[in-house]
């Protein structure tokens, strides 16, 4: 997260959230539902239309999401010069586990998230 310009604070709440993610598709329009113990998120966007986005850390940055394969990819690129762009990519991997890959283009560093469904 440091590379993306994470601060250390911002980091550290990071590791310790308790977070559900819900992707919802109507036609043409998607929504990504992101709740957490920290901040909740909600974007609607349609698959290779740019939009702005405010990211969890308060990050501003210009967003696009696309279906590679059986996979939802979100890029971000950062509104400031040398912001590094990052692309995170959701898969599924059987019917209650989902992976979330967050890649900071360009500095070869990757990490990876695993999200169990949630059952009441």
């Amino acid at each position: 997260y440091i590379h993306v310009g994470v601060n250390i604070i911002l980091r550290k709440v990071g590791n310790s959230i308790t977070s559900c993610e819900e992707i919802k598709q109507t036609d043409e329009l998607w929504e990504l539902l992101i709740t957490s113990t920290f901040k909740n998120a909600h974007l609607k966007f349609k698959l290779g239309e740019e939009f702005d986005e405010t990211t969890l850390d308060g990050r501003k940055c210009k967003s696009t999401f696309a279906v590679e394969g059986d996979d939802l990819v979100h890029y971000q690129k950062g509104l400031k010069p040398g912001e590094v762009e990052s692309k995170i990519t959701r898969s599924r991997v059987d019917d209650d586990t989902m992976t979330i890959t967050l890649e900071a283009l360009g500095k070869n560093l990757t990490t990876v998230r695993t999200f169990k469904r949630y059952t009441p």
